[in-house]
């Protein structure tokens, strides 16, 4: 197997879906390679895409925040990623196809990092990981066994900006059931 850099490169060059035609750059991850646990988003937005880099907008900012807030974490402590490297255009929800063409990416970058625990942010990439069409408002609120990983889905960060009060409690509430997992992973 290769190392993340390798890949990285592998991934910029990538031209499996219509998606390279429209993206800026790649957004591959960032944070710490070596952490226990992993966020997962759907896709780049137009920020991250603009800047290379998943989750550098308001909603990153509010998982930044929640993540230090409730599990006690920086950014160099946990590692991000998305479903999809390309930004979809007008931000659309990814095409089956698109991910399908982005899923050996995102297995191999997985299967690099090896985490102990997975966040997923939101509907779609909850679905995506659990392979279901169950909503996040039903799948939350839980750990699931996922390949050899803890997997605890969550409201994407901009749901709770959108939401109110609500959501981001729940969301507070998902972060503690993934820093319980994380310790008991230990």
């Amino acid at each position: 197997m290769t190392d993340l850099a390798t890949l990285a490169a592998e991934v910029a060059a990538c031209t499996r879906c219509p998606l390279h035609a429209t993206r800026t750059q790649v957004v591959f991850g960032r944070g710490n390679p070596d952490a226990d646990l992993v966020f997962v988003g759907e896709a780049p937005g137009a920020e991250e895409d603009a800047q290379g880099v998943p989750f550098v907008g308001r909603s990153g900012k509010l998982l930044d925040r929640l993540a230090a807030e409730e599990l006690g974490l920086t950014d160099a402590d946990f590692y991000v990623m998305n479903v999809l490297r390309c930004r979809p255009p007008g931000n659309r929800d990814p095409k089956p196809d698109e991910v399908a063409s982005c899923s050996a990416w995102f297995d191999a970058q997985l299967a690099l990092l090896q985490p102990k625990v997975v966040v997923s942010l939101g509907n779609f990439a909850t679905r995506s990981l659990l392979g279901t069409t169950e909503g996040i408002t039903r799948l939350r609120g839980k750990a699931y066994p996922w390949r050899d990983i803890v997997l605890v889905p969550t409201y994407h960060p901009a749901a709770a900006l959108r939401g109110g009060p609500q959501p981001l409690a729940e969301m507070r509430a998902d972060f503690v059931r993934a820093k319980q997992v994380l310790e008991a992973s230990r």
